[in-house]
Protein backbone atom coordinates (compact mmCIF):
# COMPACT_ATOMS: atom_id res chain seq x y z
CA UNK A 1 0.00 0.00 0.00
CA UNK A 2 1.39 3.44 -0.88
CA UNK A 3 2.48 5.52 2.08
CA UNK A 4 -0.20 8.11 1.36
CA UNK A 5 -2.90 5.42 1.47
CA UNK A 6 -1.64 4.08 4.80
CA UNK A 7 -1.62 7.62 6.23
CA UNK A 8 -5.21 8.14 5.08
CA UNK A 9 -6.31 4.93 6.80
CA UNK A 10 -4.63 6.02 10.03
CA UNK A 11 -6.34 9.39 9.86
CA UNK A 12 -9.73 7.79 9.24
CA UNK A 13 -9.19 5.39 12.11
CA UNK A 14 -8.28 8.25 14.45
CA UNK A 15 -11.33 10.23 13.28
CA UNK A 16 -13.58 7.25 13.91
CA UNK A 17 -12.08 6.75 17.35
CA UNK A 18 -12.62 10.43 18.15
CA UNK A 19 -16.25 10.40 17.00
CA UNK A 20 -16.96 7.24 18.98
CA UNK A 21 -15.16 7.87 22.24
CA UNK A 22 -14.20 11.52 22.86
CA UNK A 23 -15.76 12.73 26.15
CA UNK A 24 -18.72 15.09 25.77
CA UNK A 25 -20.95 16.69 28.43
CA UNK A 26 -24.17 15.07 27.22
CA UNK A 27 -25.41 11.57 27.98
CA UNK A 28 -28.39 11.34 25.60
CA UNK A 29 -31.57 9.49 26.57
CA UNK A 30 -33.66 7.68 23.94
CA UNK A 31 -37.18 8.95 23.30
CA UNK A 32 -39.71 8.99 20.46
CA UNK A 33 -40.23 12.42 18.93
CA UNK A 34 -43.77 12.78 17.56
CA UNK A 35 -44.07 13.07 13.79
CA UNK A 36 -43.77 16.72 12.83
CA UNK A 37 -46.90 17.87 11.00
CA UNK A 38 -45.22 21.13 10.06
CA UNK A 39 -47.04 24.36 9.34
CA UNK A 40 -50.44 22.85 8.64
CA UNK A 41 -53.93 23.11 10.11
CA UNK A 42 -54.06 25.70 12.89
CA UNK A 43 -50.39 26.52 12.18
CA UNK A 44 -50.74 27.10 8.41
CA UNK A 45 -48.32 29.62 6.95
CA UNK A 46 -49.42 33.26 7.15
CA UNK A 47 -47.73 36.65 7.37
CA UNK A 48 -49.44 39.12 9.77
CA UNK A 49 -46.17 39.70 11.67
CA UNK A 50 -44.52 40.91 8.48
CA UNK A 51 -46.25 44.25 9.18
CA UNK A 52 -44.54 44.65 12.56
CA UNK A 53 -42.61 47.85 13.17
CA UNK A 54 -39.47 48.24 15.28
CA UNK A 55 -38.62 49.95 18.53
CA UNK A 56 -34.91 50.67 18.34
CA UNK A 57 -33.22 49.68 21.62
CA UNK A 58 -29.90 51.20 20.61
CA UNK A 59 -27.06 49.25 22.21
CA UNK A 60 -29.44 46.82 23.93
CA UNK A 61 -29.92 43.53 22.12
CA UNK A 62 -31.93 40.47 23.00
CA UNK A 63 -35.16 41.74 24.65
CA UNK A 64 -36.00 38.23 25.88
CA UNK A 65 -39.13 39.20 27.81
CA UNK A 66 -41.24 42.29 28.45
CA UNK A 67 -43.60 43.24 31.28
CA UNK A 68 -45.89 46.20 31.80
CA UNK A 69 -44.92 48.07 34.95
CA UNK A 70 -47.33 49.72 37.37
CA UNK A 71 -46.46 53.05 35.74
CA UNK A 72 -47.72 51.75 32.37
CA UNK A 73 -44.28 51.62 30.77
CA UNK A 74 -42.70 48.51 29.26
CA UNK A 75 -39.72 46.89 30.95
CA UNK A 76 -37.53 44.58 28.89
CA UNK A 77 -34.78 42.18 29.98
CA UNK A 78 -31.80 42.43 27.61
CA UNK A 79 -28.60 40.49 27.06
CA UNK A 80 -26.28 42.99 28.75
CA UNK A 81 -27.98 42.37 32.11
CA UNK A 82 -29.86 45.66 31.96
CA UNK A 83 -33.58 46.21 32.36
CA UNK A 84 -34.62 48.92 29.91
CA UNK A 85 -37.71 51.09 30.28
CA UNK A 86 -39.72 51.88 27.15
CA UNK A 87 -42.31 54.64 27.11
CA UNK A 88 -45.23 53.19 25.16
CA UNK A 89 -46.32 56.51 23.70
CA UNK A 90 -43.04 58.15 22.77
CA UNK A 91 -40.97 54.99 22.29
CA UNK A 92 -38.18 56.53 24.36
CA UNK A 93 -35.79 53.92 25.74
CA UNK A 94 -33.82 54.40 28.97
CA UNK A 95 -31.82 52.19 31.30
CA UNK A 96 -33.81 51.42 34.44
CA UNK A 97 -31.79 48.84 36.39
CA UNK A 98 -28.65 46.75 36.09
CA UNK A 99 -29.18 43.17 37.25
CA UNK A 100 -25.88 41.60 36.19
CA UNK A 101 -25.98 38.15 34.63
CA UNK A 102 -28.62 37.41 32.02
CA UNK A 103 -32.16 38.48 32.95
CA UNK A 104 -34.74 36.35 31.15
CA UNK A 105 -38.35 36.24 32.36
CA UNK A 106 -39.74 39.44 33.86
CA UNK A 107 -43.10 40.09 35.53
CA UNK A 108 -44.82 42.89 37.38
CA UNK A 109 -45.52 42.03 41.05
CA UNK A 110 -48.69 42.95 42.98
CA UNK A 111 -46.57 45.12 45.31
CA UNK A 112 -45.47 47.37 42.45
CA UNK A 113 -41.98 45.94 41.99
CA UNK A 114 -40.63 43.92 39.08
CA UNK A 115 -39.59 40.30 39.42
CA UNK A 116 -36.86 38.81 37.25
CA UNK A 117 -35.70 35.27 36.57
CA UNK A 118 -31.98 35.85 36.03
CA UNK A 119 -30.46 32.85 34.30
CA UNK A 120 -27.10 33.44 36.00
CA UNK A 121 -28.00 34.86 39.40
CA UNK A 122 -31.43 33.66 40.59
CA UNK A 123 -34.76 35.33 41.29
CA UNK A 124 -34.48 39.10 41.70
CA UNK A 125 -36.77 41.93 42.79
CA UNK A 126 -36.41 45.44 41.36
CA UNK A 127 -37.96 48.32 43.27
CA UNK A 128 -39.69 51.31 41.65
CA UNK A 129 -36.36 53.13 42.08
CA UNK A 130 -34.41 50.48 40.16
CA UNK A 131 -32.82 48.88 43.23
CA UNK A 132 -32.04 45.20 42.66
CA UNK A 133 -32.30 42.54 45.39
CA UNK A 134 -31.66 38.81 45.03
CA UNK A 135 -34.58 36.92 46.57
CA UNK A 136 -33.46 33.35 45.89
CA UNK A 137 -30.26 31.96 44.41
CA UNK A 138 -30.06 28.45 45.90
CA UNK A 139 -32.16 25.52 47.09
CA UNK A 140 -31.08 22.88 49.57
CA UNK A 141 -27.57 24.29 49.51
CA UNK A 142 -27.27 24.07 45.71
CA UNK A 143 -27.19 27.18 43.48
CA UNK A 144 -30.06 27.58 41.05
CA UNK A 145 -28.60 26.57 37.71
CA UNK A 146 -30.92 28.18 35.19
CA UNK A 147 -33.86 30.35 36.35
CA UNK A 148 -35.73 31.00 33.12
CA UNK A 149 -39.27 32.32 33.39
CA UNK A 150 -41.68 33.17 36.18
CA UNK A 151 -45.25 33.98 37.12
CA UNK A 152 -46.54 35.58 40.30
CA UNK A 153 -49.80 34.73 42.05
CA UNK A 154 -52.10 37.32 43.60
CA UNK A 155 -50.78 36.34 47.07
CA UNK A 156 -47.17 37.08 46.01
CA UNK A 157 -46.01 33.45 45.58
CA UNK A 158 -43.55 33.21 42.69
CA UNK A 159 -43.62 30.19 40.38
CA UNK A 160 -40.52 29.87 38.23
CA UNK A 161 -38.83 27.43 35.90
CA UNK A 162 -35.33 26.14 36.53
CA UNK A 163 -34.74 25.12 32.93
CA UNK A 164 -31.96 22.60 33.54
CA UNK A 165 -30.27 21.56 36.75
CA UNK A 166 -27.45 19.93 34.75
CA UNK A 167 -26.70 22.49 32.06
CA UNK A 168 -26.70 25.84 33.83
CA UNK A 169 -26.77 29.08 31.85
CA UNK A 170 -23.76 30.54 33.66
CA UNK A 171 -21.77 27.30 33.74
CA UNK A 172 -22.13 26.86 29.97
CA UNK A 173 -21.51 30.51 29.16
CA UNK A 174 -24.96 31.40 27.87
CA UNK A 175 -28.63 30.58 28.06
CA UNK A 176 -28.75 29.50 24.41
CA UNK A 177 -25.61 27.37 24.65
CA UNK A 178 -26.93 25.57 27.72
CA UNK A 179 -30.33 24.99 26.12
CA UNK A 180 -28.76 23.22 23.13
CA UNK A 181 -27.02 20.75 25.44
CA UNK A 182 -30.10 20.06 27.54
CA UNK A 183 -32.36 19.56 24.52
CA UNK A 184 -29.83 17.25 22.84
CA UNK A 185 -29.51 15.12 25.98
CA UNK A 186 -33.26 15.02 26.76
CA UNK A 187 -32.48 13.87 30.28
CA UNK A 188 -35.38 15.45 32.18
CA UNK A 189 -33.34 17.98 34.17
CA UNK A 190 -35.93 20.77 34.21
CA UNK A 191 -38.29 21.71 37.04
CA UNK A 192 -40.76 24.30 38.30
CA UNK A 193 -40.40 25.77 41.77
CA UNK A 194 -42.89 27.55 44.02
CA UNK A 195 -41.24 30.25 46.12
CA UNK A 196 -42.88 32.37 48.82
CA UNK A 197 -40.64 35.41 49.41
CA UNK A 198 -42.46 36.21 52.66
CA UNK A 199 -41.51 32.96 54.36
CA UNK A 200 -38.50 32.06 52.24
CA UNK A 201 -40.01 28.64 51.54
CA UNK A 202 -39.14 27.14 48.15
CA UNK A 203 -40.25 23.73 46.91
CA UNK A 204 -40.24 21.81 43.64
CA UNK A 205 -43.77 21.26 42.32
CA UNK A 206 -43.00 19.78 38.87
CA UNK A 207 -39.82 17.98 37.86
CA UNK A 208 -38.41 15.69 35.17
CA UNK A 209 -39.04 18.23 32.40
CA UNK A 210 -37.01 18.46 29.21
CA UNK A 211 -35.95 22.09 29.34
CA UNK A 212 -38.56 23.80 31.50
CA UNK A 213 -39.20 27.19 29.96
CA UNK A 214 -42.18 29.56 29.93
CA UNK A 215 -44.50 29.78 32.95
CA UNK A 216 -47.83 31.61 33.22
CA UNK A 217 -50.54 31.58 35.89
CA UNK A 218 -54.28 31.77 35.29
CA UNK A 219 -56.15 34.92 36.30
CA UNK A 220 -57.83 33.04 39.16
CA UNK A 221 -54.58 31.39 40.35
CA UNK A 222 -56.03 27.91 39.71
CA UNK A 223 -53.34 26.58 37.39
CA UNK A 224 -49.97 27.14 35.76
CA UNK A 225 -49.12 26.69 32.10
CA UNK A 226 -45.57 25.43 31.50
CA UNK A 227 -43.62 25.20 28.23
CA UNK A 228 -41.57 22.02 27.95
CA UNK A 229 -39.30 23.11 25.13
CA UNK A 230 -37.47 19.85 24.47
CA UNK A 231 -40.69 17.87 24.02
CA UNK A 232 -42.61 20.45 21.94
CA UNK A 233 -45.54 20.73 24.33
CA UNK A 234 -47.41 22.82 26.90
CA UNK A 235 -48.37 21.42 30.30
CA UNK A 236 -51.04 22.51 32.77
CA UNK A 237 -50.29 22.10 36.47
CA UNK A 238 -53.23 22.50 38.83
CA UNK A 239 -52.66 24.63 41.93
CA UNK A 240 -56.22 24.60 43.30
CA UNK A 241 -59.32 22.45 43.05
CA UNK A 242 -59.86 18.68 43.00
CA UNK A 243 -56.86 18.10 40.68
CA UNK A 244 -54.42 20.24 42.70
CA UNK A 245 -50.87 18.93 42.43
CA UNK A 246 -51.43 17.08 39.14
CA UNK A 247 -49.92 17.91 35.75
CA UNK A 248 -51.33 17.20 32.29
CA UNK A 249 -50.47 17.88 28.66
CA UNK A 250 -52.86 20.36 27.02
CA UNK A 251 -51.15 20.70 23.63
CA UNK A 252 -48.31 18.69 22.14
CA UNK A 253 -46.51 18.07 18.86
CA UNK A 254 -46.03 21.79 18.30
CA UNK A 255 -44.28 22.76 15.03
CA UNK A 256 -41.51 24.54 16.92
CA UNK A 257 -39.72 24.88 20.23
CA UNK A 258 -42.00 26.69 22.74
CA UNK A 259 -40.31 29.40 24.77
CA UNK A 260 -42.02 32.04 26.93
CA UNK A 261 -45.68 31.95 27.95
CA UNK A 262 -47.31 35.29 28.73
CA UNK A 263 -50.84 36.16 29.79
CA UNK A 264 -52.78 38.06 27.17
CA UNK A 265 -56.28 39.49 27.28
CA UNK A 266 -59.61 37.64 27.11
CA UNK A 267 -58.09 34.47 28.57
CA UNK A 268 -55.32 34.19 25.98
CA UNK A 269 -51.86 32.84 26.67
CA UNK A 270 -49.14 33.78 24.19
CA UNK A 271 -46.40 31.26 23.39
CA UNK A 272 -43.30 32.07 21.37
CA UNK A 273 -41.95 29.34 19.10
CA UNK A 274 -38.31 30.34 19.11
CA UNK A 275 -37.35 28.08 16.20
CA UNK A 276 -38.96 25.45 13.98
CA UNK A 277 -38.31 21.82 14.70
CA UNK A 278 -35.26 20.13 13.19
CA UNK A 279 -36.02 16.94 11.23
CA UNK A 280 -32.49 15.63 11.76
CA UNK A 281 -32.77 16.09 15.54
CA UNK A 282 -36.18 14.40 15.58
CA UNK A 283 -34.79 11.53 13.50
CA UNK A 284 -32.08 10.96 16.12
CA UNK A 285 -34.46 11.02 19.10
CA UNK A 286 -34.30 7.24 19.56
CA UNK A 287 -30.56 7.04 18.76
CA UNK A 288 -28.68 8.29 21.84
CA UNK A 289 -25.27 7.09 20.62
CA UNK A 290 -25.57 9.09 17.41
CA UNK A 291 -26.68 12.17 19.34
CA UNK A 292 -23.45 11.87 21.33
CA UNK A 293 -21.54 11.65 18.05
CA UNK A 294 -23.29 14.84 16.89
CA UNK A 295 -21.98 16.66 19.96
CA UNK A 296 -18.43 15.72 18.89
CA UNK A 297 -18.85 17.45 15.53
CA UNK A 298 -17.71 21.04 14.98
CA UNK A 299 -20.29 23.50 16.29
CA UNK A 300 -21.32 24.64 12.80
CA UNK A 301 -22.38 21.06 11.95
CA UNK A 302 -24.58 20.56 15.02
CA UNK A 303 -28.31 21.37 15.17
CA UNK A 304 -28.96 25.07 15.82
CA UNK A 305 -31.94 27.41 15.86
CA UNK A 306 -33.16 28.29 12.36
CA UNK A 307 -34.35 31.91 11.99
CA UNK A 308 -38.11 32.07 12.44
CA UNK A 309 -40.84 34.50 13.58
CA UNK A 310 -43.80 32.56 14.95
CA UNK A 311 -46.03 33.05 17.99
CA UNK A 312 -49.29 31.39 18.95
CA UNK A 313 -52.13 32.20 21.33
CA UNK A 314 -53.93 29.39 23.17
CA UNK A 315 -56.62 29.22 25.81
CA UNK A 316 -56.27 27.48 29.17
CA UNK A 317 -57.27 24.16 27.62
CA UNK A 318 -54.66 24.34 24.85
CA UNK A 319 -56.98 25.32 22.00
CA UNK A 320 -55.13 27.39 19.40
CA UNK A 321 -56.76 30.80 19.00
CA UNK A 322 -54.15 32.47 16.81
CA UNK A 323 -50.97 31.50 14.98
CA UNK A 324 -49.03 34.51 13.73
CA UNK A 325 -45.98 34.37 11.51
CA UNK A 326 -43.55 36.30 9.37
CA UNK A 327 -42.08 33.99 6.70
CA UNK A 328 -39.27 36.50 6.22
CA UNK A 329 -38.27 36.16 9.90
CA UNK A 330 -37.50 39.88 10.29
CA UNK A 331 -37.48 39.32 14.07
CA UNK A 332 -35.87 35.87 14.43
CA UNK A 333 -35.51 33.82 17.62
CA UNK A 334 -38.89 35.11 18.78
CA UNK A 335 -39.44 34.16 22.41
CA UNK A 336 -42.95 35.49 22.93
CA UNK A 337 -45.45 38.32 23.11
CA UNK A 338 -46.48 41.02 25.54
CA UNK A 339 -50.07 42.03 24.73
CA UNK A 340 -51.21 45.48 25.82
CA UNK A 341 -54.52 46.81 24.58
CA UNK A 342 -54.36 46.73 20.80
CA UNK A 343 -50.63 46.11 20.53
CA UNK A 344 -48.37 43.09 20.55
CA UNK A 345 -44.73 43.50 21.57
CA UNK A 346 -42.55 40.76 20.09
CA UNK A 347 -39.63 39.59 22.21
CA UNK A 348 -36.41 37.92 21.05
CA UNK A 349 -33.48 36.01 22.51
CA UNK A 350 -30.65 37.50 20.48
CA UNK A 351 -29.71 39.34 17.31
CA UNK A 352 -26.56 41.49 17.31
CA UNK A 353 -27.48 43.06 13.99
CA UNK A 354 -31.09 43.79 15.00
CA UNK A 355 -31.31 45.44 18.45
CA UNK A 356 -35.06 45.90 18.09
CA UNK A 357 -38.27 45.08 19.89
CA UNK A 358 -41.02 44.28 17.41
CA UNK A 359 -44.43 45.95 17.67
CA UNK A 360 -47.59 44.90 15.82
CA UNK A 361 -51.10 46.34 16.07
CA UNK A 362 -53.47 43.60 17.21
CA UNK A 363 -55.99 44.36 14.48
CA UNK A 364 -53.38 43.44 11.87
CA UNK A 365 -53.29 39.91 13.26
CA UNK A 366 -56.83 39.09 12.22
CA UNK A 367 -58.53 40.03 15.49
Amino acid sequence: MPRSGALLLVCLALLGLYLATWPVPVDPVAWEAPEDQGLTGAFAVNDPLAAASAIDLGAHEGPEDVAVGHDGALYASVASGTIVRIDRESGQVSEFAHTGGRPLGIESSPDGSLLVANGYLGIQRISSLGEVTVLLDAMDGEPLAYPDDLAVASNGVIYFSDASTKFGALAWKGSYEASLLDILEHGGHGRVIAFDPRSGDARVIVEGLNFANGVAISADDRFLLIAETGTYRILRHWLLGPDAGTTEVIIDNLPGFPDNINNGEDGRYWVGLIAPRDSKLDGLSDKPFLRKVVQRLPAFLRPAAVPSSHVIAIDGDGNVQMSLQDPGARYPAMTGVCETGQRLYLTRLFGHELPYLGKAPLQQTGQ
